[in-house]
């Protein structure tokens, strides 16, 4: 059974939970995010933290979030809890009024079919903020 909860990250378990599945997902490919910033989500399985997402207020689109981050452990790959926090998230973002979730996946395949699956397109941004081989997603909300 897998459950997805919103967390308070100013709370030193939760930001160690974060923290630690961020390590665990991301390796060494990606900076560690400021957990104080914007809303957070924990994906568990019975009391363990398996996954997690973040959004904060994009910078790169008007009137739009930006997934921060979104990340399963391996072993728990292929039973859509990925999709599950890209869904509460997107739920958060109707809620606060957003037009569009935008995010980036750079070397995943996995992520950027996660994406498609999702409803997420490709687009072109304004002033790219990634890497060269970056491609960058957007999901409408209306």
């Amino acid at each position: 059974m897998y459950r997805i909860r919103i967390v308070d990250a100013s709370d030193d378990e939760v930001a160690d939970a974060l923290s630690d599945l961020h390590q665990l997902t991301f390796l060494d490919s990606a900076v560690m995010p400021r957990f104080e910033l914007g809303a957070w989500w924990l994906a568990y399985h019975d009391d363990n933290a398996i996954g997690f997402a973040g959004v904060v207020p994009s910078t790169h689109v008007r009137n739009g979030g930006y997934f921060s981050r979104v990340g399963v452990l391996q072993r728990h790959w292929g039973r859509g809890l990925q999709r599950r926090l890209m869904r509460v998230v997107e739920a958060r973002g109707r809620r606060v009024g957003w037009n569009s979730i935008v995010s980036d996946t750079t070397d995943n395949p996995v992520s950027a079919n996660n994406f498609i699956q999702a409803g997420y397109r490709l687009f072109e941004p304004e002033m790219p903020w990634a890497w060269a081989h970056t491609l960058y997603w957007r999901k409408w909300l209306h």
